[in-house]
């Protein structure tokens, strides 16, 4: 004859997990101007880009991050078909806001505008460049150039 079991009211069993949240490291680079313009006569150097160019870097990383820029061509390009005029890449210069010196742009060739050794704001960190060019002896039109904006990791 079988007998059953049966559980005597009260009793209990315990077991034990660990929860484990694994924090990847994340960057992003968002709200940069789609454009701005640089507007002045030829021989003038013209330093106020309208709108300021501004972007934002958001990163957990602890080691921190850099952000770069480098244009997509070799010549600042006319807008009006015909005009073979060009400015050269190298003319225009840029730097992060309240820095003193200005670094020419090069075909091929990241200029670092911004670097730190610690992660961002939470919301984020807001940065801005400046923009310079002494505009050329060129016929009148608008001259342009793709700029690739770059934040990595460290």
């Amino acid at each position: 004859m079988a007998t059953g079991a049966s559980a005597v009211p009260g009793q209990t069993a315990t077991q034990s997990t660990t929860a484990n949240v694994v924090v990847g490291s994340s960057i992003t680079l968002t709200g940069l101007v789609e454009s701005f313009a640089l507007t002045g006569n030829p021989g003038e150097t013209v330093t106020n880009a309208v709108p300021p160019v501004t972007f934002t870097v958001a990163t957990n990383n602890n080691e921190g991050y850099a952000v770069t820029v480098q244009p997509r061509t070799a010549t600042l390009n006319p807008a009006t078909p015909g005009n073979t005029a060009t400015i050269p890449i190298g003319d225009l210069q840029v730097r992060e806001a309240g820095t003193t010196a200005f670094t020419p742009l090069t075909f091929g060739t990241p200029v670092q505008v911004h670097t730190q050794a610690t992660p961002s704001a939470e919301g984020g960190d807001t940065l801005t460049n400046d923009y310079q060019i002494t505009i050329p002896f060129v016929i009148p039109d608008t001259y342009s150039a793709v700029l690739d904006y770059v934040a990595t990791t460290l």
